[in-house]
């Protein structure tokens, strides 16, 4: 009897499962899809074992004026002076613990996806000389704004064409000590910084349709005396993070869907050319800054857990499953089974990791961008957090 209800079992299954299926491969034929993903090919994410071993040292971070400001991204220090830009389009000054509202590139109404255009989206922040601080806004372009008198001046507008293309998602700056060069990043020419699940998913390097071979450009440098905008690299998949080496002969490039870090050479006898600093990371690399060691901090929002299953890696040779995901599903629905990990780790000057700390579940530090650096403490920057965390490096 038990072989015979088994059978009936697998037969209603099956008949079920089918009855299902053909409507919805229907639906999802007629359904647009948003993106058009292609396959990437990752080598297997590294083993989480020696210096990369899960722990719980994030957790030790305490939580900074929360609630009083939204998604800090990027954060940078003038003495013991903090500042940071917001989600709602702010740059803002912290100073004795008292949160002030400086400037404003874009204006209101801010809060929701449709608003950020116009709002504004304040990412990268750096400061110069004369502690000026240099701004990547993902809407408007690069600006410098003055810390005391909150005055901003438009360095390049997103507006501006670049190999016949406007930029759509300037990311993150960093600055020579000069002040002479900024190198920044355009993530993409397709998809804007409320779209950047997208841009992930999609997995492209095409953003730009322009003559240049993969069509695309996305490290650039600006030249504050001539005022001009030059292409270094093109063909990257979503390059978000930049960091100038101390020497400033190179600049490090993080792409952010390839879980790898780039180096392009800025000077010396290797200028103009690239090479790879870091492969295959163990997670989705997003703002990188300088650590007091003489290495670097990555911060990443995302994991691929080894051993674990990662679902961005099962992902990206199936670029038909995500066609139906996202025919289905909104961006905020699919970005929800994504696992809340985040990570920080310390690279050495030549790219070895030094060590990592952890939040598994992202119960104390969620949604980590960038992990920054000033007397003793790890500032934390989120894009979504309501709070800044600030990690005492002595303490772990």
């Amino acid at each position: 009897g038990s072989a015979y209800s088994s059978k009936v079992f697998r037969v209603t299954f099956l008949t079920l499962a089918a009855s299902l299926t053909v409507p919805l491969l229907g639906v999802t034929v007629l359904l647009d899809c948003p993106i058009d993903p292609q396959p990437i090919s990752l080598k297997e994410p590294p083993l989480l074992t020696g210096v990369l071993e899960p722990n719980v040292k994030l957790r030790k971070a305490e939580r900074l004026w929360e609630n009083q400001l939204v998604g800090p991204e990027s954060i940078v220090n003038i003495g013991d002076v903090l500042f940071t830009g917001t989600a709602d389009g702010k740059i803002i000054k912290i100073e004795d613990g008292e949160i002030q509202t400086i400037a404003r590139i874009g204006h209101g109404p801010c809060g929701t996806p449709e608003d950020e255009p116009t709002c504004g989206r304040p990412l990268g922040i750096r400061v110069g000389p004369n502690s000026t601080l240099f701004v990547a806004d993902a809407y408007y372009g690069l600006y410098e704004v003055n810390p005391g008198t909150g005055e901003t001046k438009m360095l390049v507008s997103t507006k501006t064409l670049i190999e016949g293309q406007k930029l759509s998602f300037v990311n993150d700056l960093t600055v020579t000590r000069d002040g002479r060069k900024i190198y920044f990043t355009d993530s993409s020419s397709k998809w804007q910084r409320r779209d950047y699940f997208f841009l992930i998913m999609e997995g492209t390097d095409d953003g730009r349709q322009v003559s240049l071979p993969q069509g695309i450009l996305f490290l650039l440098e600006y030249d504050t005396v001539t005022k001009e905008v030059k292409v270094l690299m093109v063909g990257l998949r979503f390059p978000s993070g930049v960091q100038l080496s101390r020497a400033e002969d190179f600049v490090l490039v993080q792409e952010t869907t390839m879980a790898r870090i780039r180096r392009y050479y800025v000077s010396g006898l290797m200028k103009g050319g690239a090479d790879m600093f870091v492969e295959n990371m163990p997670g989705l690399p997003g703002n990188i800054r300088l650590s007091s060691s003489g290495g670097y901090w990555v911060a990443m929002s995302a994991v691929r857990p080894n051993p674990g299953f990662s679902l961005l890696d099962f992902l990206s040779e199936k670029p038909w499953i995500k066609r139906m995901l996202f025919k289905l599903l909104s961006q905020e629905t699919v970005t929800k089974f994504v696992p809340k990990y985040s990570l920080v780790v310390e690279l050495s000057e030549t790219g070895s990791y030094r060590r990592s700390f952890h939040d598994p579940n992202g119960v104390t530090v969620a949604y980590v961008s960038e992990a920054h650096e000033h007397n003793g403490y790890l500032y934390l920057g989120s894009l979504r957090s309501p709070f800044i965390c600030r990690l005492n490096l002595q303490h772990v």
